[in-house]
């Protein structure tokens, strides 16, 4: 029997809300990746991770319906367990993606990633956040992997945000990770992201062609 862990990443300041992650970190006892991708699919968590080396923190990640390179939640959630399980807060991260840097602000935990990797989520931005609110899904159903979002207070860069990921087997996103990325770097500032039901979620351009997340971690 494999064992499980459940984390929620982007938690508010008081603890609540957050999107839930699974952690195998004995991914050796679910080594086959179809063996993964099933487990991933019953979980039905946004994301799954399974550790294949935890001092190297060489981790995949798998939604319910695909295994992705690179995914923002997955990784602030994999160096916030790394510091937990390990006494100590990697330098960075190796998906399948390659290196990731991760570092810790205060109680936020924040990672670097390439936008060429990261799924390719559509944005368009709504009216207000009242909009944002009252959607049921998607604009039209065709849009499978899309960020809806409006401006709650554009001076200070504060953001209300939906996620519809059908795509990737994720009907609606508690908080997206590399959504946030894409839009922080579409938008060339940091921003503070009101998403999902109550999630936090912080974002920033990196480098070119990078971005960073970070967020607070807790566990269920």
């Amino acid at each position: 029997m494999t064992d499980v862990q459940v984390v929620r990443v982007f938690a508010d300041p008081a603890g609540n809300f957050g999107n839930k992650l699974g952690v195998v970190l004995d991914g050796a006892s679910i080594a086959d990746p179809g063996d993964r991708q099933k487990l991933a699919a019953e979980l039905g968590y946004p994301e799954t991770i399974f550790f294949d080396d935890l001092e190297r923190a060489d981790f995949k990640i798998y939604t319910p319906a695909v295994e992705l390179p690179f995914a923002g939640h997955p990784s602030v959630g994999a160096a916030w367990v790394l510091t937990r399980e390990l006494g100590k807060a990697p330098a960075v991260l190796r998906p399948p993606a390659g290196e990731v840097p991760t570092w810790q602000e205060g109680d936020d935990v924040w990672v670097r990633g390439p936008l060429a990797s990261a799924p390719p989520w559509w944005h368009e931005r709504l009216d207000s956040p009242e909009a944002v609110d009252q959607l049921t899904g998607p604009l039209a159903p065709e849009q499978d992997a899309t960020q809806l979002w409006a401006w709650e207070d554009e001076q200070a860069g504060t953001v209300r945000v939906r996620v519809f990921g059908r795509r990737f087997g994720i009907p609606e996103d508690e908080a997206c990770g590399s959504a946030s990325m894409r839009l922080a770097a579409a938008l060339g500032r940091r921003l503070t992201i009101h998403h999902g039901n109550g999630s936090l979620v912080l974002a920033q351009p990196g480098p070119p062609s990078y971005a960073e997340v970070g967020g607070r971690v807790v566990t269920d």
